[in-house]
């Protein structure tokens, strides 16, 4: 699956533009956790978190959190989860 091909059926809201912005994470690296991640949280019937440790940045672990209520779904935030070792 390509990334262009995965923003047709997920989009970001403004949070999330702005901490993938802000915290310098790739596309690449969002698309890795969604289609492969290391495993998934769910949360509740809502929201789904995508988990994927990343070697390329120093093995940390990003978290994105997805909603699945909205169409298209949402990715709500991204973030490299501290928690998590």
């Amino acid at each position: 699956m390509k990334f262009g091909d995965l923003m047709q059926n997920i989009i970001f809201t403004k949070h999330a533009l702005d901490m993938i912005k802000e915290r310098e994470i790739s596309e690449s690296w969002i698309k890795d956790t969604i289609t492969n991640p290391d495993y998934t949280e769910i949360k509740s019937n809502e929201e789904i978190h995508y988990i994927k440790q990343i070697k390329e940045n120093g093995n940390r672990f990003l978290r994105v959190v997805v909603n699945l209520i909205t169409r298209p779904n949402k990715i709500v935030t991204v973030f490299f989860d501290r928690r998590l070792k």
